[in-house]
């Protein structure tokens, strides 16, 4: 099937539109998207993908961006019992 529409160059570039998603921990989005031809590499393209302004997807990417933005802890440093000075 995709050989005929290919052989009949009957085949459609589609730069912006929407697709629906399933994320494991925040469930259904849909996403509208713009794709966006590098020119500095042929053949590479970028992906834009934004949820609409109160929408159940924008929340949820409100909370997986929460996520990515909460601080870390440092970890200290490991002691080495070897120099570790005793009190």
């Amino acid at each position: 099937m995709f050989a005929q529409l290919w052989a009949r160059h009957d085949v459609r570039l589609h730069r912006t539109g929407v697709k629906k998603f399933h994320h494991p921990v925040v469930g259904d989005l849909t996403l509208a998207y713009e794709a966006l031809d590098l020119a500095a590499d042929a053949g590479l393209r970028l992906n834009a993908y934004v949820a609409e302004p109160g929408t159940p997807s924008a929340e949820a990417f409100s909370l997986l961006a929460s996520w990515a933005t909460t601080p870390t802890r440092t970890a200290e440093p490991a002691t080495n019992p070897a120099t570790a000075t005793q009190d």
